[in-house]
């Protein structure tokens, strides 16, 4: 851990984060084992001192992965289903684990073959000129002066070490570009379902067949207006 603090590129950064009173004491309480070195010894500290240190202990290999986001959807979704009938909160506590528990991931890989993009558990190969531009993108992350340096996996990094951005940093950068999200959500699923069976999408985006189905239909109307029209002469 010492030598991946020493190692940083803005080593003042490092200064003044350890500054901090509190980052002071819970290092030293991680030197002397007073907190023990785990997931379950970081998890009975507080504050976002925590997570940060969490992110560039798992980032270098001294703690095992864990997502967090995962972590606390988990701890918020067994809060939420305390208390109720078995038959409500054993499908709902199902769904909820299957749907964000294989949430895909997204991940590049910039190696010999060219330039990939992981949204899941395979590589999508990134043709021209859409890789050039990743490569650009991949040069000039931001926030990558956190620990995990310009070897982070993420196309885009996060504060913490080896992270994502959060979706909501996402959404509210892409609403400050005068992007419709909705809209460009659903022209996206509208595409989706007229190239690909309707179940198949809705199976793998986590929507039910019904939407899926609507989306597919509303799709489908303008072509349908093209073939019942007829030419009229003057």
């Amino acid at each position: 851990m010492i030598d991946a603090l020493c190692d940083s590129d803005r080593p003042e950064s490092i200064t003044v984060w350890k500054r901090s009173a509190t980052v002071h004491t819970l290092l030293r309480e991680l030197g002397e084992e007073t907190i023990p070195v785990t997931r379950e010894g970081l998890d009975t500290v507080p504050g976002k001192t925590r997570e940060h240190l969490r992110a560039l202990l798992q980032h270098h290999r001294l703690l095992p992965q864990r997502d967090v986001y995962l972590r606390r959807f988990e701890q918020w979704i067994t809060a939420k289903l305390d208390g109720l009938p078995d038959e409500v909160r054993q499908p709902v506590q199902h769904f909820a684990t299957w749907h964000h528990a294989t949430f895909p991931t997204n991940i590049f890989d910039d190696g010999d073959t060219g330039t990939s993009i992981s949204l899941g558990a395979h590589l999508t190969d990134v043709s021209e000129p859409f890789a050039s531009r990743v490569r650009v993108h991949l040069a000039a992350r931001p926030d990558l002066r956190t620990g995990a340096g310009p070897e982070s996996s993420w196309l885009f990094s996060s504060t913490l070490a080896d992270r994502h951005l959060h979706p909501n940093s996402v959404m509210d950068r892409l609403r400050d570009l005068g992007i419709n999200l909705l809209g460009a959500r659903h022209r996206a699923i509208g595409e989706l379902v007229l190239g690909c069976p309707p179940s198949l999408v809705a199976e793998i985006l986590g929507y039910s067949t019904q939407v899926a189905f609507l989306h597919a239909s509303k799709a489908a109307e303008p072509s349908a207006g093209y073939a019942g029209r007829s030419v009229r002469s003057p």
